[in-house]
């Protein structure tokens, strides 16, 4: 349902109770009794999922798979698929200039991606009562998706042309591909941008940021927004890179204490983030992912634009008891 998503920011910072907004939706393959794959390979599971969370949990939005296979795949790149994890990309397709040079920017509806944009478009029509949010990744965590995300780290030393190369096209694309989730209803994006958190401010200022504020400036309007995710341990060294941004939002993980992030947010920006989704939410039991979360709001509330959600994507088979306790910490406040 559209609406206006600078006016509902502000009202999140406004309100003195907030609700949280969890990355959220690998679980609802429990609610479901199907397999990951059989999730990610529908779209009317992926929409129905996401009804199905949102009906059960007070979250103040609704966000879809942390997938960042999905982009890559587009690009050519192989995919492992199992049961019941999540996609990972397998080896590289650009090895070189040459090879950065022909690569083609695919059009939206390759291999998955025209899936998950019609998971979005249903998903839009189901939840009317919160904005919905795809999930989308980054411009270098795609880049180094199709370099390697090791040998990416050493190109933007040795072979900056090849990398500023793929960057543009990986660009271009995420632009094209959040304009069709845009158009397919949804109300923004958590653009997942991961690998950035293990480069160097310097070059993640060189290499990360021109790019996410180049989609941002594209994509982002008083109707749609972006919520920028880095889940690196290196944030802190790269916060003036990240906020260049301008995104409506920023999302990090608990690599980091998130509470000495929040000076380095501009006021009228979110700042989201961050009980460990694997140690915690999967692995933990629901007393101490009780205490996990009420350690993060202790340490965060007292900033009117903090919203408690997850460090990551919470893992497909995370126990509901224990996602439920998170939500059940929130409440009691």
């Amino acid at each position: 349902m559209k609406q206006n998503m600078k006016q509902w920011v502000a009202d999140m910072i406004a309100s003195p109770v907030k609700k949280a907004m969890p990355v959220l939706s690998f679980p609802s393959v429990q609610l479901m009794d199907i397999t990951v794959k059989e999730l990610i390979s529908s779209a009317e599971s992926q929409a129905k999922g996401m009804k199905m969370i949102a009906d059960r949990v007070d979250s103040s939005a609704s966000v879809s798979l942390m997938d960042l296979s999905v982009e890559a795949e587009a690009f050519g790149s192989t995919i492992r698929f199992s049961e019941d994890e999540v996609p990972t990309v397998i080896g590289s397709i650009v090895s070189d200039m040459d090879e950065a040079e022909a690569l083609q920017i695919p059009a939206v509806g390759t291999a998955r991606t025209g899936l998950y944009v019609e998971a979005i478009r249903q998903a839009a029509q189901l939840i009317t009562d919160r904005p919905v949010f795809a999930g989308v990744v980054g411009p270098y965590s795609l880049a180094g998706r199709l370099l390697d995300v090791s040998e990416i780290m050493i190109l933007c030393y040795d072979d900056p042309d090849m990398v500023n190369c793929v960057m543009k096209k990986t660009t271009g694309f995420l632009i094209n591909y959040i304009n069709a989730y845009k158009a397919a209803g949804a109300n923004g994006v958590v653009m997942a941008e991961p690998l950035t958190g293990m480069l160097s401010p310097a070059l993640a200022e060189e290499f990360s940021a021109p790019y996410v504020k180049q989609i941002v400036d594209a994509v982002q309007d008083d109707d749609f927004i972006v919520i920028y995710h880095n889940c690196g341990d290196n944030v802190l060294r790269m916060a003036d890179a990240i906020v260049s941004c301008g995104a409506a939002g920023y999302h990090f993980g608990n690599a980091i204490r998130l509470a000495d992030m929040l000076p380095h947010i501009p006021a009228d920006c979110l700042v989201m983030g961050n009980v460990d989704p694997a140690g915690e939410i999967c692995h933990g039991t629901p007393e101490s992912v009780k205490a996990a979360t009420r350690q993060v709001l202790a340490e965060c509330s007292h900033a009117p634009n903090f919203c408690i959600s997850t460090g990551c994507d919470v893992p497909p088979m995370s126990p509901w008891a224990n996602i439920d306790a998170f939500f059940e910490a929130v409440a009691e406040g």
